[in-house]
């Protein structure tokens, strides 16, 4: 498989492992439930370096996440717009100095995207779950680039589609040679994906013009295999016979009558073809299915009924891999936007209906969504929006380490969750809560020393995450982390003293297991009694796992 090489590589291909685990520190809760006010919600913005925050999602969310949306910059150049679409802006340059060192003088402006972009992507594949999605929009400026870094992280077979978005109808005048009109939105998987499709828009209904003795709308489409994959050799036990009865109008698996009509699949050069369903399923849904002449060929031909469901909204079709609609440009998300904020610009936010496209296929009404680049916050806008239409619960989490985090990102949400207009009313608020964190302190020192400024609730959240991929509960006994496949988890800790694992500490465990794992900074215990009793210890913090 071909890969993609560029300065610096080397330097961020394994970076992942080594940004720093840091805490989040919950700010305040906005809810639309005024008596829960305080209440933590499931629901996160979380302000800060996106590389970070997300190493700090890890404990609770690695390989939960349904659905990934992310819309990171373009690498334009353009610098001077309050969303600076570059890769110059100071924080990046500063840590591309840091990790990449004094080659990061030498980088193109294309290297310096790669370097930013890679590390994160790793993450966001750890974060994602094994039948979860990711969709990415971009331009021309870094597309290549992107399929290849991305073919590398998520593997080129999980690749689903790169899908052409038309935000531009009139295209971009200030184009030298072809006036752009179209971004694209690369989606990919981790092998365990598949599609809910999209609901069937207004055009698509239109083709269902039949109906049945029972009133119920369809359309027809040939049973006959189209495409790639059609031919007899490619699935020789779908090339099989139907049988028509033109007196009786029906049709069989086998033939009743001497003048019965034998239809079998061939393609349009008159060569064996196969049909879509296998002879099983034919016989099970024998019904669907309805015989014609095809004009032209003066043969009879099979076709299915394929029905529109009397809840439209229950229909699913495919999307196609090109999306055209005012409602997926550009101009829709700036509108939609200002509804929101009279007083307030950002430049080209995405459309809410782009995204909720995307929720479509990739969600269901439990599904956690996240987007790392959240910018104005359309994101958790689109999810709000599905959960007030069908009922559901799906949670967001959306990081922005510009400063108007708060200002715009969460001030958005904030108005789309009571209202927002005239007096707050003009459009009814979706219901819903988040919480707004912050990036806190990083729960090891340069020197691999614990943090003591950091509260012992986070490290033992940490330490128990782990060692058990799970996430941490309180427990009443002292310094027990938890129990699991029949290990007790200890994190012996204190700030201010050292602890020892010894027979008098050992004397004071409440919980039975069948071995235990203990953590503390000096142990006593020889070892036939550890082995005698199934201890391990370990020391603290050098046997602390990092992620």
């Amino acid at each position: 498989m071909p890969s993609l090489h560029w300065i610096g590589k080397e330097k961020v291909i394994n970076h992942h492992q080594e940004v720093p685990y840091r805490i989040l520190e919950k700010q305040y809760t906005i809810s639309s439930r005024t008596e829960y006010p305080e209440a933590t919600s499931e629901n996160k913005i979380i302000h800060g370096d996106n590389l970070e925050a997300l190493k700090s999602l890890l404990p609770e969310y690695e390989g939960k996440i349904n659905c990934i949306y992310i819309d990171p910059p373009y690498n334009t150049g353009n610098e001077g717009w309050v969303y600076n679409d570059n890769v110059n802006d100071p924080k990046i340059k500063k840590w591309l100095g840091e990790v990449v060192g004094k080659e990061s003088e030498d980088l193109t402006r294309h290297d310096k995207w790669l370097c930013m972009m890679y590390p994160r992507l790793k993450l966001l594949h750890k974060l994602l779950a094994d039948d979860g999605a990711i969709f990415i929009s971009i331009d021309d400026n870094e597309h290549a680039n992107l399929k290849l870094i991305c073919n590398e992280i998520f593997g080129s077979g999980n690749f689903i589609a790169n899908v052409a978005v038309v935000n531009n109808f009139k295209g971009r005048s200030d184009d030298k040679y072809i006036a752009t009109a179209h971004e694209f939105l690369l989606i990919y998987h981790k092998g365990g994906f598949v599609s809910k499709g999209v609901s069937v828009p207004e055009e698509y209904q239109n083709e269902y013009k039949q109906v049945d003795s029972n009133g119920k709308k369809y359309r027809l489409q040939g049973l006959r295999k189209r495409g790639s994959g059609a031919k007899r050799e490619d699935r020789p036990n779908m090339f099989y016979p139907f049988y028509i009865n033109l007196n009786a109008n029906t049709i069989s698996l086998e033939r009743i009558n001497n003048t019965d009509v034998k239809v079998l699949p061939k393609l349009s050069d008159g060569t064996d073809g196969r049909w879509r369903w296998g002879k099983e399923t034919s016989e099970n849904r024998i019904n669907e299915l309805h015989f014609q002449i095809v004009k032209g060929r003066n043969q009879y031909d099979i076709f299915q009924k394929d029905y529109l469901e009397n809840d439209v909204s229950e229909k699913r079709i495919k999307p196609k891999s090109f999306w055209h609609g005012s409602e997926f440009s550009s101009e829709a998300g700036t509108l939609q936007l200002k509804k929101i904020f009279e007083d307030k610009s950002f430049p080209t936010p995405k459309s809410i209906d782009l995204i909720e496209y995307c929720l479509q296929q990739a969600t269901d009404k439990k599904s956690i969504i996240l987007d790392s680049f959240a910018g104005s916050g359309t994101t958790a806008h689109a999810v709000l929006n599905l959960n007030k239409q069908d009922g559901g619960s799906r949670k967001f989490i959306l990081i922005e380490m510009e400063n108007y985090a708060e200002t715009i990102t969460a001030e958005r949400v904030k108005r789309v969750v009571n209202g927002y207009g005239k007096d707050n009313n003009e459009v009814e608020g979706t219901g819903g809560d988040f919480s707004y964190y912050k990036l806190g302190k990083p729960i090891f020192l340069e020197n691999d020393l614990l943090n003591e400024e950091v509260e012992i609730e986070k490290i033992e959240e940490y330490v128990w995450y782990t060692e058990t991929k799970e996430h941490y509960q309180y427990q009443d006994e002292n310094y027990l982390l938890g129990t699991k496949n029949g290990t007790a988890y200890y994190f012996y800790y204190e700030k201010d003293r050292l602890t020892t694992l010894d027979e008098s500490y050992l004397r004071t465990l409440k919980t039975k297991a069948n071995q235990y794992i203990i953590y503390a900074d000096l142990c006593l215990l020889d070892q036939k009694l550890m082995d005698k009793y199934h201890i391990i210890f370990k020391k603290i913090p050098r046997d602390i796992s990092r992620f």
